[in-house]
């Protein structure tokens, strides 16, 4: 087995087993050696129960004019930064905001199916029963994602668009892999951080109070399958080898790219330009000219930006060293990045959800701060 289709395992607490290998749970040891490390965000899953199917939650009646209305403010869409904006009128500009936030909530709905079934996946490799059970925790909390973006779409346009490329790819790459570390870095850490920018931006640019409720609930769970990231790196990445490191540090970095450079090209939205009477290949060259380098850069200064949150997610992993950081210095400012701390931009978003939840759910005990459970066991 070649060094990039190994486990790279330093620590018991993600000990993993071949996807078939059942009678390797039934190891009679194997149920009293658990770790502490996950029993804090295994617990405080009560602090942020909700259910897409309650409207006492989350009321999917509410309405919305989607042909006069843009359900999101629409500076932030790049199209309209770029010569694109000339050729359309109001009503158009309002149809191709609104498509592409079909898009965009399609893109995160396939997200959370690829989460759902990797969480899943990882019940069957990690030997740990606390690491077992978190799994398991996250797999019930992303199927209600996955209910809950589809009630969203299905109220707003009747169905999903077909996922992209570039992120069906890498969803199956991290689903199929039979590799801890990577279905981490990939999932915990790449896709969860886009997803926390995505529902940050979404949060504070909707103009669709459902939306926003959505999004808000969303992040309370969002933000403990973040953590767990966190922890699997402060108990795994001090220990590695030069190698190792080096390995998932590289492998991270070419995720980052194809996720940059593909995740919203014009190519891959065709059927959004179509229906406002533009030629996606003259989107694709007018975002060329428009989208420079520098361009890139500003948009990245924004908290919210999605790709400033998957970096500085990285960044606080230690997934990302001096040896890479030139990298990506082309388009963010890391020492201002460092600066920053761990604290990330969805966590005040999720904090206020979740003390709406717990007052919503009776619930009266002590509530732990996410910092709280942070820090590795």
């Amino acid at each position: 087995m070649s060094t990039e289709q190994t486990n790279i395992t330093v620590d018991s607490a993600y000990e993993a087993v071949a996807p078939d290998d059942f009678p390797a749970m039934m190891e009679v040891e194997r149920y009293g050696n658990r770790s502490t490390a996950f029993d804090k965000i295994i617990s405080a899953t009560h602090d942020h129960f909700w259910d897409p199917q309650d409207p006492k939650f989350v009321d999917f009646s509410q309405p919305f004019d989607m042909e006069n209305e843009y359900l999101v403010n629409p500076i932030g869409l790049p199209e309209l930064q770029t010569a694109v904006n000339d050729k359309l009128d109001e009503k158009q500009r309002i149809k191709l905001v609104n498509m592409d936030v079909q898009w965009s909530l399609s893109s995160i709905l396939h997200g959370e199916q690829g989460a759902l079934a990797l969480s899943a996946s990882l019940c069957h490799i990690l030997k740990d029963p606390g690491a077992q059970e978190y799994a398991a925790n996250q797999t019930r909390e992303e199927a209600r994602h996955v209910a809950g973006f589809s009630n969203y779409i299905k109220a707003r346009w009747g169905k999903p668009v077909a996922v992209g490329p570039a992120l069906g790819d890498l969803l199956t790459d991290l689903v199929l892999s039979p590799l801890v570390w990577k279905k981490i870095v990939g999932m915990q850490m790449l896709v969860e951080g886009l997803a926390m920018g995505a529902f940050a931006t979404f949060y504070k640019e909707s103009n669709d109070p459902l939306m926003t409720r959505l999004m808000q609930l969303t992040m309370t769970d969002e933000a403990f399958h973040h953590k767990f990231g966190k922890i699997w790196a402060d108990r795994t990445i001090p220990k590695l080898s030069e190698h190792e490191r080096n390995q998932i540090e590289d492998w991270a970095w070419e995720v980052f790219q194809v996720l940059l450079y593909n995740l919203g090209s014009p190519e891959q939205k065709k059927h959004i330009y179509v229906a406002v009477g533009l030629d996606w290949e003259w989107v694709q060259s007018a975002f060329m000219e428009a989208m420079t380098d520098a361009a890139v850069r500003e948009d990245m200064m924004e908290a919210t930006n999605i790709f400033r949150v998957l970096i500085k997610t990285l960044l606080n992993a230690g997934v990302i060293t001096e040896r890479t950081s030139s990298n990506y210095a082309a388009f963010i400012d890391m020492k201002e990045l460092h600066k920053e701390g761990d604290r990330m931009v969805g966590d005040d978003i999720a904090e206020e959800g979740i003390k709406y939840l717990r007052e919503l759910n009776g619930n009266t005990n002590k509530y732990m701060s996410l910092d709280s459970m942070t820090a590795a066991e």
